[in-house]
């Protein structure tokens, strides 16, 4: 029985070794081969980004990349520095919310802008190629119905009934600049604090629910979201651009950015429209559930992208 305790001691001192082990080496956080040809992948924590990520991932494979991924890594405070030392090759990234991460006092909204200032603030150690058109940014969206009864086009049709809306949106859209403040700076919504009404789950079905259901007049939820579609509901113009551009961009550590690797992901950008990108969540979050690697490797085929480009 002693030895059969020594025995349990020793497998459990291993595992503890282990687990110690495991919690002090984080692969993200070890510089990685810079000069390497080999590309990594990466993606953040959240569908749309991983689907766009296994697209680059398959169509670098295709044109003669060794590819490797490291996929749901988190936030930009977690992927960033991991591009910074090449722990990730490339990630998809958005242009307006990059620009802000770089540049705190960044005020560009309009895509060329963004674009032009984007590419001033990444430095030496990053790189972009080409947005692609498809965006996924902040929207103000109605439902059918209240479009139809008041009329609404764009969020300036929205600001005479200022007094009867009721907003939901996450909490920190009540103090952000391109949030409440925004859209009565720029079309004179003028929503009060108790019509402002917080929901945490970042324009998601929570959100969606509670427009349809109408405990909201209006909702800020996101360009991209196949709820828009499949709810007949209506996302308001922003002529003014309140809210960022937010088009879809491969970000490159700088060290590994080359001319093939732009040229064939400039390819996919192309082709990567906003509608494409709904389509795309449509297929990986809607009622079809598909995995995002089974999803990304249909539309690289529908797009004819799975065979070498040029």
């Amino acid at each position: 029985m002693r030895a059969g305790r020594v025995l349990v001691a020793a497998v459990a001192l291993a595992a503890a070794m282990i687990v110690a082990a495991c919690g002090t080496s984080d692969p993200l956080a070890a510089k990685g081969d810079c000069a390497s040809d080999a590309l990594i992948v990466g993606s953040a924590n959240f569908p749309e980004s991983e689907t766009v990520a296994n697209i680059y991932t398959e169509v670098l494979r295709i044109n003669g990349f060794k590819v490797d991924t490291k996929f749901d890594i988190g936030s930009r405070e977690a992927y960033i520095p991991a591009l910074r030392q090449c722990a990730i090759s490339l990630i998809p990234e958005y242009t307006g919310n990059l620009l802000q991460y770089l540049d705190k006092d960044a005020t560009a909204t309009a895509a060329p802008e963004v674009n032009a200032a984007l590419t001033k603030a990444l430095g030496d150690d990053l790189a972009i190629a080409t947005p692609a058109p498809g965006e996924d940014s902040d929207a103000v969206v109605v439902t059918r119905a209240t479009a139809d009864k008041w009329g609404l086009k764009s969020i300036a049709d929205l600001a005479p009934h200022s007094a009867e809306v009721k907003f939901g949106g996450m909490a920190e859209f009540a103090q952000r600049p391109g949030g409440l403040p925004g859209l009565k700076k720029t079309y004179g919504l003028d929503i009060s604090d108790a019509n402002f009404v917080p929901i945490a789950d970042g324009g998601g079905p929570a959100t969606v629910r509670a427009l349809v259901d109408g405990q909201v007049t209006a909702a800020d939820i996101f360009t991209t979201s196949q709820a828009i579609a499949e709810n007949d509901l209506v996302v308001l113009a922003d002529p003014q651009h309140n809210f960022a551009a937010q088009n879809v961009v491969p970000l490159f550590n700088a060290a590994k950015k080359t001319d093939k690797a732009v040229a064939v992901l400039d390819a996919v950008s192309a082709k990567l429209t906003t509608t494409e990108l709904i389509s795309l969540n449509t297929a990986v979050s809607g009622d079809s559930k598909i995995e995002p690697k089974a999803a990304a490797l249909a539309w690289i085929t529908a797009k004819g992208l799975n065979s070498p480009i040029g």
